[in-house]
């Protein structure tokens, strides 16, 4: 018991940080409006800094490999395939409803709680394995939740307007931008001049602890009027079923070093992300049950999480 309560005290920090975000949206004592230009700060500026900054430093040759990614996202679209069925056949909801909802299931919430939450077990000099499947995380579950979509809907486009769809998405995305930019500065070998480099550590370095807060804020939009079968289902693939597969994959299949085993999982073990509210709400499918999972499963997850972390062993109780 002493090592599960060490645990949640690694934890806790980044949750009473996020409640710290919503109580104070709650009481008024910051504004809905500046929750908007955070959250804008957050994701389109001081993120895709840090993203960048990673990426741009990654030791490509050491961190990327195949059964590593392979183990989390094949996990991750195992979850949304099962979760966007057993909505359909078992709940009764329309093709589109199933993928958005599934969608939650394939969308972890890497960046703004895998983030701090792995910084804060395993330290930042365990990051690159975290970093090498984050590089990918926008730009797939994009990819596959917009071409499922297109092509389950009622008034579904052509493969080729869904293809171009899902890229333009993609590429208007500030976060998988910046890993692309990270990329090909750290492919060229071009050093960056100290002080932008400053900068951009500057930017980095406010990322985390402003996405918190302001996912705090966000979270005050989404109410929970009845708690939907769904939600609950979706939230169970998300923080139970893809880390477990996640973790089946990296060591009975890939046979992956501890450190990539633990990357994979707890990054999968995070609960639905906004962008699962925010995909549903582009399509106008399902946007209540969507909302309802990114709240049940975030509170859900404060143990969840704990228990992932107990599990894999090796954080910092210190």
């Amino acid at each position: 018991m002493s090592a599960i309560y060490a645990l949640l005290l690694i934890v806790l920090p980044v949750f009473l940080l996020v409640a710290f975000g919503y109580g104070a949206v709650r009481t008024r004592l910051f504004s809905e409006k500046g929750v908007d230009w955070l959250i804008a700060f957050a994701t389109n500026i001081a993120v895709p800094a840090l993203l960048f900054r990673s990426v741009y430093q990654l030791d490509l040759e050491a961190s990327l490999r195949i059964g590593h990614l392979a183990s989390f996202y094949l996990a991750a679209t195992t979850c949304f395939a099962l979760a966007a069925l057993a909505c359909n056949r078992f709940f009764g909801r329309r093709p589109g409803e199933a993928v958005a909802l599934g969608f939650s299931a394939l969308f972890s919430n890497s960046v703004l709680l895998g983030l701090p939450v792995y910084a804060r077990a395993y330290g930042e000099g365990a990051m690159e394995p975290v970093y090498a499947i984050i590089a990918f995380h926008a730009g797939y579950c994009y990819l596959i939740g917009i071409l499922t979509m297109e092509f389950s809907r009622r008034d579904g486009v052509s493969p080729f307007e869904a293809l171009r769809r899902s890229l333009r998405s993609i590429f208007r995305n500030a976060l998988t931008v910046s890993i692309m930019l990270g990329f090909a500065f750290n492919l060229s070998g071009l050093p960056l001049p100290a002080p932008v480099m400053g900068m951009i550590d500057m930017l980095a370095a406010a990322s985390l602890p402003v996405a918190l807060f302001g996912l705090g804020g966000v979270l005050t939009r989404y109410k929970v009027t009845r708690v939907q079968p769904e939600s609950l289902m979706i939230a169970g693939f998300s923080l139970l079923v893809h880390p477990m597969l996640a973790w089946l994959l990296a060591t009975q299949v890939f046979a992956l070093d501890e450190g990539f085993v633990r990357a994979a999982v707890v990054l999968a073990a995070m609960p639905p992300g906004v962008n699962g509210y925010l995909f549903a709400a582009m399509y106008g499918r399902a946007v209540g049950a969507a909302a309802s999972t990114v709240l049940i499963a975030t509170v859900l997850s404060l143990l969840t999480i704990t228990g992932w972390l107990w599990f894999l062993g090796g954080a910092a109780l210190g």
